[in-house]
């Protein structure tokens, strides 16, 4: 599909900047041209015409670290510390879980992603056959890191789990689906098990991937203080220092590394994800609900790590709304460090955009909207009381804009919303069948209870 966006407000993330009556060209899934609308407009007439006058466009958004599937959980437990939220009520319901409710969960994640002008999510979860979160994303067109969690309890299953991952979906529906390795975390797979992980990585990157469309590596890390302690007590491991230098001593960290939370961090881990080039998915919404703590992200900035946003699943969120997570992640740091010059609204956005394309090492393809780069866009309607009078787009962007303003989403040059309306998934059914799904997985708890 050749498609001209024209008329409107272009927040480019790139060295072009904001282009006001700007307009972009698609060609065959990349954009090809990016500048004035009224240049844009004579060179490409014959295009389909999406009119962006008054409205704001920009990359789309990137969350960087999820579990799509508890889409089906959300609300179902709330209120409790990590590890009674975990054990008591979660891991008991998804014990009940078929790949049906997977795929009903991913799906209803991703169309509510893709409403909230979310383009990319980098995922982990359960992977099995027949009804997974692959084909959630693949069916609402969203493009995607499909991961399979692993733990110590299941070694076999995580092997044969992988494998099947890797050689049915990496790279598939035109690059827009790309998997992961997925340790759980380092208080949940025991030493051996977690380097013989790096290892699957690494040969199924040789196997399916390429440098271009990399098999990467998604773990918890350092969530709560008290991780050092819970490695011990799994495994009669001692932990000295932090979580990172533990798991650098194991040899299982890179730059294909994205480590999600990264709260409790002393100076030396800091030092350590520099040094390793691992990137770090920010969930600001999710630590404080769980009261798991405040990532020192300005410290990790400082430093020099990649930092990009994560949602984190909707049980733990509830939501799947990347601008709830922009606003939250630049307030709270600036009350925590006392300090209003803290993350200011471009560097918040880059996080949601192109840094989160950096930590999933996708940068060349998203994360920015430029001649070359796949056309993932989305497209907010700024004609609202809420978005006016407008001094700044950028500021508006993080402090005031909400997921409901987002009216039309391009990812990988397909028209999959526009005016609001989903043209890839049947909403209404969806919404049905999630009811049903629901029901049907808490019948199946109470009978195994």
């Amino acid at each position: 599909m050749n498609l001209l966006i024209l008329g409107g407000t272009i927040v480019t993330m790139s060295s072009k900047g904001v282009i006001r009556d700007g307009a972009i060209a698609v060609e065959d899934r990349h954009v090809v041209d990016v500048g004035k609308s009224r240049e844009l407009r004579r060179k490409y007439r014959r295009y389909e015409t999406i009119k962006a006058e008054g409205k704001v466009v920009i990359p789309g958004l990137i969350s960087t670290h999820h579990h799509a599937a508890m889409g089906l959980l959300r609300g179902y437990a709330d209120d409790y510390p990590l590890k009674e939220w975990l054990e008591r009520w979660i891991w008991p319901l998804e014990r009940c879980m078929k790949g049906h409710d997977i795929y009903v969960g991913a799906l209803l994640t991703a169309v509510e992603s893709i409403m909230g002008g979310i383009t990319t999510i980098n995922t982990m979860y359960h992977y099995v056959e027949g009804g997974n979160e692959a084909q959630g994303f693949a069916e609402a067109g969203l493009r995607g890191i499909i991961g399979h969690v692993c733990f110590s309890w299941r070694k076999d299953e995580d092997r044969r789990a992988l494998e099947s991952l890797a050689r049915e979906w990496h790279g598939k529906h035109d690059g827009r689906i790309r998997v992961s390795v997925d340790p759980h975390a380092p208080y949940t797979v025991d030493p051996e098990y977690m380097v013989e992980l790096w290892h699957i990585k690494n040969d199924l990157n040789e196997r399916y991937g390429s440098p271009g469309n990399p098999v990467i590596w998604h773990i918890h890390v350092a969530e709560t203080e008290d991780e050092p302690e819970k490695i011990r007590q799994a495994f009669n491991v001692p932990v000295k220092g932090g979580v990172v230098e533990y798991l650098d001593s194991l040899g299982v960290l890179g730059k294909d590394v994205i480590a999600a939370h990264c709260v409790a961090l002393n100076e030396r881990d800091i030092t350590i994800l520099r040094d390793r080039d691992v990137k770090v998915s920010h969930c600001p919404i999710s630590n404080l609900k769980l009261a798991s703590g405040v990532s020192p992200v300005p410290r990790l900035l400082d430093a020099g790590v990649t930092v990009s946003l994560g949602t984190d699943g909707p049980s733990s969120n509830n939501a799947s709304d990347m601008f709830e997570v922009m606003k939250i992640a630049a307030l709270l740091h600036k009350g925590v460090w006392r300090n209003p010059t803290l993350l200011p609204a471009e560097k918040v956005l880059g996080m949601a955009t192109i840094e989160g394309a950096k930590a999933l090492l996708w940068e060349r393809e998203i994360g920015s909207i430029e001649v070359g780069k796949k056309a993932d866009i989305t497209i907010l309607n700024f004609d609202k009381p809420h978005l006016r009078p407008l001094y700044n787009e950028l500021s508006h962007l993080v402090y005031a804009a909400k997921a409901s303003d987002v009216e039309t989403v391009v990812i990988n040059g397909d028209i999959v919303m526009e005016n609001r309306e989903v043209k890839t998934v049947n909403v209404h059914r969806l919404l049905e069948e999630a009811e049903k799904t629901k029901e049907d997985l808490l019948n199946r708890l109470s009978q195994n209870r």
